[in-house]
C-alpha cells in the first residue's frame, strides 16, 4: 500500500494543490470517506491532510474502513488527526453530529472479487449506500459523492461517445453484473433520497483510474497486471492478441474531477470521468510500461478467446466529459508520466 508520506504522493499533491480548484470552499468543513483506503478515497483523503497540514484548512476528516491495519500502513501517525469508523459500510454506520460532505467510495472492483466475492460487492453498493444515505439524512449532509463507474451503461450500440444520458443494457445473469447492476440500484438509491428526503449527490462513472496506491496483485485489469509485472522485472504475456483499445487516467486527474464535481457541479447529477486523449492498445499499454519500467524484459501475446467470467467484453466506447469540462477540468499528466510515477511509487514500498 502507498502512504501518505510517500515522495511521490506528495509531489502530487502539491501539484494538485496548484490547480484551478477553488479549495478555500473546504475549509472548516466536516467529510466523511468511506472505503479510506482504497486508491481514490485515499488519495481524495490524502488531499484533504494536505491542505489541513500545509495550508491549515481545519477540515475534520472522518475515515471509514473496515481494517485498522490497513489503515495504519496507508496513513500512519496522521490518523491522529482524523476521526475513524473501523466496520464493514454494509452495517449501519453510527457517528453523532454533522457532516457536511461524504464521498462514498467503498467498495471491490477487480475481477478477483467479482469472481471471488460478488455478494460482498453487491451489499457494499447496495446496503452500504443505503447506510451511507440514511447517515447523511440524520447528519444533514449537505451532498453524497458516489463512485460509480462507466459500467453502469453496460452495452452501448450506435454510439461513438457515452454521456451521462446515454444507457445501454446490462445482462443480469452475465457474471460480471454484480458490479454494474450493484452501482446503478445505488444511483437509483441516491435518487430516491434525494427525491423523498431532499439528500443532494453525485454521481461519479469512473473509467479506468490508475496510479500510487492501485491494488497490483492478485486484481486481474490489465494495468494492475502489467504494472506488477514491471516491479517484479517479469516479462508480460497476454492472455489476448492485446488489440482492444482502452483509455486511462490518473489518479490526480480523476481526483481533483471528484474535487471540481463536490465543490461546484449541480446537485443530483452524474458526471463521466476519463481521460480520452491518449487511446491505447493491451499490448501498446504493456510495451509502454516495459519501456518506462526500464526492465528490457519482454511482452508476448496470446489468442483471442472466449470470454472469461469476471472480465467486461463490451467494444469499448468512449465516455463523453464535456461535462465535467464545463466546471474547468481537463487531464493533466500523460499516460507515459503517470505511469512512471506510479512505478516509482510502487518500487518504493
Amino acid at each position: 500500500m502507498i502512504s501518505y508520506q510517500n515522495r511521490i504522493v506528495q509531489d502530487d499533491l502539491k501539484a494538485l494543490y496548484s490547480s484551478t480548484v477553488d479549495w478555500n470552499f473546504l475549509k472548516n468543513q466536516c467529510i466523511l470517506v468511506t472505503g479510506a483506503t482504497g486508491m481514490l478515497a485515499s488519495y481524495f483523503s490524502f488531499m484533504l491532510m494536505y491542505l489541513n497540514e500545509h495550508h491549515g484548512f481545519n477540515i475534520h476528516l472522518i475515515l471509514l474502513a473496515r481494517k485498522m491495519e490497513s489503515l495504519n500502513q496507508v496513513f500512519g501517525e496522521n490518523l491522529e488527526k482524523t476521526t475513524l469508523i473501523v466496520q464493514d459500510v454494509s452495517e449501519d454506520i453510527y457517528f453523532d453530529g454533522k457532516i457536511d460532505y461524504i464521498i462514498h467510495a467503498a467498495g471491490a472492483a477487480s475481477p478477483y472479487y467479482i469472481i471471488n466475492d460478488p455478494v460482498g460487492i453487491i451489499k457494499a453498493n447496495t446496503l452500504g449506500t443505503f447506510n451511507v444515505l440514511e447517515l447523511a439524512r440524520k447528519a444533514k449532509t449537505k451532498k453524497v459523492i458516489f463512485t460509480s463507474t462507466r459500467e453502469v451503461y453496460g452495452k452501448v450500440e450506435n454510439k461513438e461517445v457515452i454521456a451521462e444520458s446515454d444507457m445501454g443494457v446490462v445482462d443480469p445473469l452475465d457474471s460480471r453484473s454484480c458490479y454494474p447492476e450493484s452501482k446503478r440500484i445505488a444511483e437509483t438509491l441516491l435518487k430516491s433520497y434525494s427525491n423523498q428526503y431532499k439528500v443532494h449527490f453525485n454521481t461519479l462513472r469512473i473509467a479506468h483510474t490508475y496510479g500510487p496506491g492501485m491494488q497490483t496483485q492478485n486484481d486481474g485489469r490489465v494495468m494492475a497486471d502489467f504494472i506488477n509485472n514491471a516491479k517484479e522485472n517479469l516479462d508480460i504475456t497476454l492472455n489476448s492478441s492485446g488489440n482492444d483499445e482502452r483509455a486511462f487516467c490518473y489518479i490526480t486527474d480523476a481526483v481533483e474531477a471528484m474535487f471540481r464535481v463536490l465543490i461546484k457541479g449541480n446537485n443530483n447529477e452524474a458526471y463521466n470521468i476519463a481521460n480520452e486523449t491518449e487511446p491505447i492498445t493491451i499490448i501498446e499499454l504493456a510495451e509502454l510500461i516495459q519501456t518506462v519500467s526500464g526492465n528490457q524484459k519482454e511482452v508476448f501475446a496470446g489468442k483471442d478467446n472466449v470470454s472469461k467470467p469476471g472480465y467486461c467484453n463490451y467494444k469499448r466506447v468512449k465516455l463523453n466529459t464535456s461535462k465535467i469540462e464545463i466546471l474547468g477540468w481537463r487531464p493533466e499528466v500523460s499516460l507515459k508520466e503517470g505511469l512512471a510515477k506510479t512505478l516509482k511509487a510502487i518500487k518504493a514500498t
